[in-house]
């Protein structure tokens, strides 16, 4: 709805051949380490009580915020020119492009995994609320490639990384809803993340809040998508810290 709105072996070896092609499709693509800039400095714990609670919709003041959603509250730093449509992400447009929120840091809550992102509809399954859990789910899912999921740290919190992105052999369009279903909140409908348009890809941290999980993911909706955008979009991310004592 995001981009919508602003938008056994034989098998094990062609997972293989796609996962090397994402790897080196997204080894440098604007969501990897690579291009990251340095994230904005985040409030420090004795300012805690001073940051601001993120906003549930409109366009977001440059700041640091206190998100709350998830067991372990977290601080974010958003610059000018993003705003918030529900309080579970932040979005901007690349005026290039005909869509909307082209750049985007969503931390949607994420319970249901597709087996196969494509044909979804009736393999939604509910995965249990650890990270480990949710990067299983999500690097076995056909109709999808990621790279090696990595360790991560996010401020008092550690967690995985992976890149994430449409098969090259897949056509949305035959998808069932005509949507390919990333994940859900129900085992009956796809509806949390969905992707349209097969050059859409996002760089997923799976953070593990003491055996619950918070996710948080950093996309973008084109390949052709503004590099200044993105590297905005992963400072986001980066500046992301979930913290004990808040």
């Amino acid at each position: 709805m995001w981009n919508s709105i602003r938008r056994s072996c034989a098998a094990q070896a062609t997972r293989s051949r796609r996962v090397g092609v994402v790897v080196a499709l997204l080894a440098c693509f604007g969501l990897a380490a690579c291009t990251a800039t340095e994230p904005p400095s985040p409030a420090s714990t004795a300012e805690a009580d001073t940051i601001a609670p993120f906003p549930e919709s409109g366009v977001i003041d440059a700041g640091t915020y206190l998100v709350t959603g998830y067991p372990v509250p977290f601080q974010i730093t958003v610059p000018d020119g993003w705003e918030t449509f529900d309080g579970a992400g932040v979005g901007k447009d690349d005026p290039d492009l005909p869509d909307s929120w082209n750049g985007t840091v969503l931390f949607w809550p994420a319970t249901h995994v597709p087996t196969d992102a494509c044909a979804w509809s009736g393999a939604l399954v509910q995965v249990d609320p650890t990270a480990e859990a949710f990067v299983d789910a999500m690097t076995a899912q056909a109709s999808t490639v990621s790279t090696n999921p990595v360790k991560v740290v996010a401020g008092d919190y550690s967690g995985f990384e992976f890149d994430y992105a449409v098969a090259s052999d897949v056509d949305i369009t035959d998808c069932d809803g005509g949507k390919l279903c990333v994940y859900s909140n129900s085992a009956q409908d796809c509806d949390g993340r969905v992707y349209r348009n097969v050059g859409e890809r996002e760089t997923y941290r799976a953070v593990d809040l003491n055996g619950e999980r918070a996710v948080i993911a950093v996309g973008q909706s084109h390949e052709s998508m503004n590099p200044e955008l993105t590297r905005e979009a992963r400072a986001i991310f980066d500046s992301i810290e979930f913290r004990s004592d808040e």
